[in-house]
């Protein structure tokens, strides 16, 4: 008696082994996709009409900072690049993250920029700590007031989250 099989026989092995394999994979879509029942608010995002999400940064603390950055990605993740703007706003002690050289998560800022995540930052702090424009990470913007910008953005109608 023979131990190998037949490239037919095999054939029903080869399906079942596969069907095998793929089963965990199954689950995690049917789960993830479990999880993103979340109804969307009248008109739903589109190229034409982003949601305008702002988040506010006003912690030094490299793990206050980081969890914001995360915030910001998985929004753009949920909406899709396309269909959301996203401002970073930052003041107070959170200025900290937004200097080039010293900041803990400048490369991260970079990389989030390239992505059409926006960071602005604040003029009033930079002068009460005697900062410069010129000390910010390139391509971040600042305004006079990040809390009057705040305001502002809101009455335009963006989101205003504070993670």
């Amino acid at each position: 008696m023979s131990s190998s099989l037949s490239s037919s026989s095999r054939f029903p092995f080869v399906l079942v082994l596969a069907t095998l394999v793929c089963l965990p994979g199954i689950a995690a879509v049917a789960q993830t996709e479990a999880f993103r029942d979340t109804r969307l608010s009248a008109p739903e995002p589109s190229f034409a009409e982003p949601r305008k999400v702002m988040l506010q940064l006003t912690s030094r603390d490299e793990r206050a900072i980081n969890n914001i950055l995360s915030n910001a990605i998985n929004i753009q993740e949920f909406y899709g690049m396309d269909n959301v703007e996203i401002a970073i706003v930052v003041f107070g002690a959170g200025m900290e993250a937004l200097y080039a050289g010293t900041s803990p998560v400048e490369e991260r800022i970079l990389s989030l920029q390239k992505y059409d995540i926006t960071f602005v930052g604040c003029g009033n702090t930079m002068e009460a700590t005697n900062r410069e424009p010129t000390e910010l990470i390139d391509g971040v913007t600042y305004v006079q007031a990040g809390i009057a910008e705040i305001v502002e953005r809101q009455l335009d109608g963006w989101v205003y989250v504070r993670p």
